[in-house]
């Protein structure tokens, strides 16, 4: 096979415990929206509404090496930047229709994430009744950490997520405040998707979402995956 032009490297992903060299190439990128009930409540939202998706662009992804600070770059057409922690899920076994009870099966690991938005564009593409694409899914909108193996690390309901800004804590919560738990968000995503090897699930955030400015040190925490961390610059 030739290509007409320069094909762009994979969006990939470091792998804690792997070779230098072993990374995780990431295939697609979805997101749940409104996940957790006190995050759905800010937002002008109550109850256990459907699970609803998103999705980001691969090469939205911001790799963080572990021990290491990454900076992601304020992005342009907004002054409303959002942080979002969120559990992420790598997908390593595909399938579609994948039941709930089988759904853990197809994880390869889990990794710290951050959701980040440009709220402005997407409140008004939300007012407008538009996609959120422009809010969601642009450049560096994926800060990520290291893949934890699921071999080595597996969440509980009492597993805490955090995230704080310049020392100062904005989230934090507990994964069994879930609106719908890990194995349900495969099972919904399945019957939308044929799930395949590399994909990346944010599985949401909870309350506490606020603005981020350049010069901001954000810190994100999931008990047992170490912290992700990331300097908005200029």
């Amino acid at each position: 096979m030739t290509f007409v032009i320069p094909p762009q490297p994979p969006a990939t992903v470091p792998v804690r415990g792997a070779a230098p060299d072993a990374r995780f190439p990431v295939r697609r990128i979805y997101c749940v929206g409104r996940n957790y009930v006190e995050h759905a409540i800010e937002m002008g939202f109550t109850g256990r509404e459907p699970p609803f998706f998103f999705m980001k662009p691969a090469d939205a992804v911001l790799p963080v090496a572990e021990g290491t600070t990454g900076e992601m770059h304020y992005p342009t057409l907004t002054a409303n930047l959002h942080h979002e922690v969120e559990l992420v899920v790598a997908i390593g076994t595909g399938g579609r229709d994948i039941a709930a009870a089988d759904a853990m099966r197809h994880v390869y690991g889990y990794a710290l994430g951050l959701d980040m938005t440009r709220r402005d564009l997407q409140n008004q593409m939300k007012k407008e009744g538009r996609p959120w694409c422009i809010g969601k899914g642009f450049d560096e909108s994926a800060p990520i950490g290291p893949i934890v193996p699921a071999a080595d690390w597996s969440p509980t309901p009492e597993t805490a997520i955090a995230l704080s800004v310049n020392g100062t804590r904005r989230q934090h919560s507990t994964l069994g405040k879930l609106i719908w738990s890990l194995p349900e968000v495969i099972e919904h995503l399945s019957a939308a998707w044929t799930l395949q090897p590399g994909d990346l699930i944010f599985s949401g955030t909870p309350e506490g979402v606020a603005a981020v400015v350049a010069g901001d040190l954000l810190e994100a925490s999931v008990d047992g995956l170490g912290t992700l961390s990331v300097r908005i610059v200029g």
